[in-house]
């Protein structure tokens, strides 16, 4: 490994550890994605059976719910763009998400919860 590789992967190993953020796609920020739920219970239905597999995992490489700094580039997009991707499909996304029978406004309100800040993490 050239020297100027290794002098860099020890400053991101060093700035790892400092502070208390969790990464994008760690461990503990997918147990915290797995501990949020919609409050509206149709809602919470949709999101268990549909879109929880994949926004739970970071190994899908789906934004992660409650991971507003990986949602943001997304949502910035418009809630029109969002809700077209989920229903043509989008990449690795299915069509409709997994959810055949959900109209807009429920892919909306999903999009809505994913995106929102989980809780505070220490």
């Amino acid at each position: 490994m050239k020297p100027m590789k290794i002098i860099l992967l020890m400053i991101v190993m060093l700035l790892s550890g400092c502070g208390k953020p969790i990464s994008i796609g760690s461990p503990g920020m997918e147990a915290a994605s797995r501990q949020l739920l919609p409050q509206d219970p149709d809602i919470a239905a949709i999101y268990k059976r549909s879109c929880m597999s994949c926004h739970t995992v970071a190994a899908t490489s789906a934004p992660l719910t409650g991971d507003a700094v990986a949602w943001a580039p997304r949502m910035d997009q418009g809630m029109d763009v969002m809700v077209a991707r989920v229903i043509n499909g989008f990449r690795g996304m299915p069509p409709l998400g997994m959810c055949m029978d959900c109209d807009a406004g429920q892919f909306e309100a999903l999009i809505e919860f994913m995106a929102a800040p989980g809780p505070p993490r220490d």
